[in-house]
């Protein structure tokens, strides 16, 4: 089957199409026929080998992907061949096929097309169990999102909207602000021409934000620290700034506040009940409305470095989808 590959650590330049085996599903898991993978700034770091996992050389990049079920393994019953569906895969999405377990997939609800679904599991799921589970986001809570035009920035905007927050967005141009703005932001901040902790204090009264969700990390986070309320929250995410930042514990101290992590691609191992949860609160609010998918770019195949490199530059907004034919 052909496939985008990973050969060596490197930038998306040495990716290369090539040709892998086309793999078989063992009990419990489903073969894919990919119509679409999704793209996340994870997958500019596994490349180079930056990421927490470390797959095997060769091997295609792309966590996630939607497709349709071309062959189930046995004890499957969930699933059938044919059947549409949205599946997290950890890499091997930019390919084909690929097989995941069950317990990563779901069904693809109704009106849903390929590339919308391809972009949708990660970045609300990574808000989704972030706020919800690890932050414990309540209503009236003020929610500051960094980031807030990528991926799931964009996704915490409206995912932290729907949960009841007062949501402050942050950004780096009138134009990804705007975008915020426009998925539900209150309040909006180009961190560019003023300082955010500033603004985020006026706008809380003096008190901070009770939930900062950060996929930036460096100067964003240490500024973070300090426009964060009494037993606010800090949701480590990652670090697209590309510098992982250092806290003064002695300001957890002061503020009694807690700085979490969300790992989410941990859960597709070690709990992927967590993430069916999830995904059906999050499919359920897609349909009621309150979420709305922003696709700001699709690519093909042979164009995927090209999609990769414009997450390394932080240039797109939204979600960037490859389409596999």
């Amino acid at each position: 089957m052909k496939a985008l590959l990973c050969n060596a650590w490197g930038g998306p330049d040495a990716l290369a199409i090539g040709e892998l085996p086309s793999p078989s599903p063992g009990p419990g898991e489903i073969l894919v026929g990919v119509r679409a993978c999704g793209l996340n700034f994870a997958d500019t770091l596994m490349i180079r080998g930056k990421y927490q996992e470390r797959p095997d050389f060769p091997f295609s990049p792309g966590l996630e992907v939607s497709g349709e079920v071309l062959e189930t393994g046995s004890g499957v019953d969930d699933f059938a061949s044919g059947d549409p569906v949205i599946a997290l895969c950890g890499h091997g999405g930019l390919a084909e096929r690929v097989v995941v377990p069950v317990g990563n997939a779901i069904r693809l609800p109704e009106g849903m097309d390929f590339v919308t679904a391809a972009g949708f599991a990660v970045v609300y799921g990574t808000a989704h169990v972030g706020l919800e589970r690890r932050a414990r986001l309540e209503p009236g809570e003020v929610l500051l999102v960094h980031g807030a035009a990528g991926g799931v920035g964009l996704a915490a905007v409206e995912v932290g909207r729907r949960m009841g927050a007062t949501v402050i967005a942050t950004g780096s141009s009138a134009e990804k602000l705007a975008l915020a703005k426009k998925h539900g932001a209150h309040h909006v901040i180009n961190y560019l021409e003023e300082r955010f902790r500033d603004r985020v204090k006026a706008l809380t009264d003096g008190r901070g934000a009770d939930v900062i969700f950060d996929p930036v990390g460096g100067e964003v986070f240490d500024q973070s620290v300090r426009c964060i309320n009494w037993e606010g929250r800090i949701l480590v995410i990652g670090f697209a700034s590309g510098t992982i930042p250092e806290l003064p514990v002695n300001l957890t101290l002061v503020k009694n506040m807690s700085v979490v992590g969300v790992y989410w691609g941990a859960y597709r191992k070690r709990d992927p009940a967590v993430l069916q949860q999830s995904w059906q609160q999050l499919l359920e609010w897609l349909a009621e409305g309150a979420l709305s998918p922003h696709i700001s770019a699709t690519y093909r195949l042979a164009d995927a470095p090209a999609a990769l490199t414009s997450l390394m530059e932080r240039r797109a907004t939204g979600k960037v989808v490859v389409k596999i034919p």
